[in-house]
């Protein structure tokens, strides 16, 4: 271990991550849909002929702006620092790898994010105050400041999952930048980058239903029908491209990754669902069940289309952006970067030199003998939070206690020979990273984690004795 183990009892450090990013995914990427969906709708009602509605849509859009530079500006913004927060405590290693690798790919966004956040407060302050061309000519301005940021955090996305082989080539030598648009404009990036404009179209859609809802159906009924209807349309392109590209997505992925996937959907007869596969059933469930939500209680019924509606829209739009990003994570398993780097962070050419050497030789974030002595116990809890405690728990998410539940010291132990032999046939392999480490390293394991599944029974506390039959 490099750096400090972050411990989140129960929960799990990976989920503290899930739990900010499912939030600011919706909204970062409501961020760019709706910065088009601003200046087009602003577009559209400048050339409307009748005055009166085009003055109602005018007001609507001013409105609905304020709404997005509140959402996107400050939860937006507060959420995408809570991302960097916890991923720099989670995944350190790979963090570190991020920003080496991309360090001026992370400056380009960091200098468009700051042009986007002024540019839509001039947007919002400027309506009815600057020439309506002008204030047209910002609205766009916004949108393709909000679209950069979105093609360059794709591309440092897309890498952890497929870096590619011509970065892979040079990895670890020190002339990773070199290879730095290789590594950007990598297999999955382009397809990636499809699938996530049409999810930014759809949240466009999403979000402006919930202010379109609030329209006063009795005052403004022609207002309220053609704003709502207009939004729904904003549905039409993901839903029609999103299987297409979904195909192109899967067919870059590495086969190794691809059978995450592919587990689940061969055995369903049998009753084995992947994670991945339950994950890709609740996308298609839940965008289906938009879709009929939109098209029925929405753009057939516009004036009736109420907030609650909407906000079960925005449920299910949550739920189904969760559960793509989740795919997304697990698609990765075992690797936090294809082929690389483990999602303990142990990074795959080391795994030979780790077991020669033993995993705590380089840790300075272990007990010192000098101020404490080292013990088996002590070494295998230290090994336990590096190797295994950026996915598992002993109690809570993933819970080893359960996982080794009615297993003795002998049994966990060959448990733990299988992850550290890795063979091809091992069941574990697909999911988890291998166990690396010396003999020594082996039992110290085993040992902590016998003593958390089999505990030592109180001092002075005789063992019940159970009758025979």
């Amino acid at each position: 271990m490099n750096y400090p183990f972050w411990n989140i009892p129960d929960l799990g450090s990976g989920w503290v991550i899930g739990i900010i990013a499912i939030f600011h995914v919706v909204i970062s990427q409501f961020a760019v849909g709706g910065g088009l969906y601003l200046p087009v709708a602003e577009r559209k009602a400048l050339r409307m002929a009748d005055p009166g509605l085009r003055a109602a849509w005018l007001r609507q859009i001013a409105a609905h702006s304020k709404f997005f530079l509140i959402l996107t500006g400050v939860f937006g913004t507060v959420s995408g620092v809570g991302i960097w927060f916890a991923i720099g405590l989670t995944h350190p290693e790979a963090t570190s790898t991020l920003i080496h690798n991309f360090v001026f790919g992370w400056a380009m966004e960091w200098v468009f994010f700051l042009l986007e956040l002024t540019t839509v407060g001039v947007y919002y302050y400027t309506w009815g105050r600057i020439d309506e061309k002008l204030h047209l000519k910002v609205g766009w301005c916004y949108a393709a400041f909000s679209a950069a940021t979105l093609i360059i955090i794709n591309g440092i996305l897309a890498f952890m999952l497929t870096p590619g082989s011509t970065w892979l080539a040079v990895a670890g030598t020190g002339q990773e930048a070199s290879k730095f648009w290789n590594a950007f404009f990598n297999p999955t990036y382009w397809p990636s980058l499809l699938m996530r404009a049409g999810v930014c179209t759809s949240l466009a859609a999403t979000w402006a239903l919930i202010t379109s809802s609030r329209i006063d159906a009795e005052k403004q009924p022609a207002l309220k029908a053609s704003m709502v209807r207009w939004s729904v349309k904003w549905l039409v392109p993901s839903f029609v491209a999103t299987p297409f590209l979904l195909v192109w997505y899967l067919v870059m992925v590495p086969s190794t990754q691809r059978a995450l996937l592919t587990l689940g959907i061969d055995t369903i007869n049998a009753g084995t669902f992947s994670t991945v596969t339950r994950m890709a059933l609740v996308i298609i469930i839940t965008s289906a069940t938009i879709i009929g939500v939109a098209y029925f209680l929405a753009y057939r019924n516009p004036v009736d289309f109420n907030t609650s509606h909407a906000l079960a829209i925005l449920l299910l739009a949550y739920i189904a952006t969760g559960a793509g990003e989740y795919s997304r994570e697990m698609l990765r398993k075992p690797y936090v970067i294809g082929n690389w780097m483990y999602s303990n962070g142990v990074r795959v050419p080391y795994v030979q030199r780790i077991n020669s050497e033993g995993y705590l030789v380089r840790s300075n974030w272990v007990w010192q003998k000098a101020s404490a002595p080292s013990t088996a116990y002590s070494r295998g809890e230290a090994i336990f939070r590096g190797e295994c405690g950026s996915c598992h728990t002993l109690d809570g998410y993933r819970p080893l206690r359960q996982l080794l539940d009615g297993r003795d010291r002998a049994n966990i132990r060959n448990f733990v020979v299988m992850l550290h032999d890795y063979k091809e046939d091992s069941p574990y392999r697909k999911f988890m990273p291998p166990m690396a480490g010396t003999q020594h390293d082996i039992d110290d394991l085993a040992d902590y984690l016998n003593a958390q599944v089999n505990p030592p029974a109180p001092a002075g506390q005789k063992p019940v004795l159970t009758a025979q039959k």
